[in-house]
């Protein structure tokens, strides 16, 4: 446990960024993952609207320093990448088990 007061209030800031830079990859990775639903579905505005989304999210997280801003680059440049592979596809047959 810290000593010093300026100890102290340095644990009280990380204790305090730590729950920020949670609730910020809690967010992304929530986002990333509905992505990942829509692509698997049939619906193409689906998958516009929830890339559009996820940038929002992954933007708002560089400018505040919660991820590194080049990392955001590369998260939201794979997107776009795979909703032009899924977008590219052929449309995926319905299946049915008995």
């Amino acid at each position: 446990m810290p000593h010093t007061p300026s100890a102290w209030k340095r644990l009280r800031k990380s204790e305090t960024r730590r729950k920020q830079n949670r609730t910020a990859a809690k967010k992304i990775r929530l986002q990333r993952r509905k992505v990942a639903d829509a692509i698997k579905g049939t619906d193409a505005a689906a998958v516009v609207t929830e890339v559009k989304a996820t940038q929002a999210v992954l933007d708002r997280a560089a400018s505040k320093g919660y991820i590194h801003p080049n990392k955001a680059a590369r998260l939201k440049s794979r997107l776009v990448k795979r909703q032009r592979a899924a977008a590219a596809a052929p449309p995926k047959a319905e299946t049915t088990k008995k």
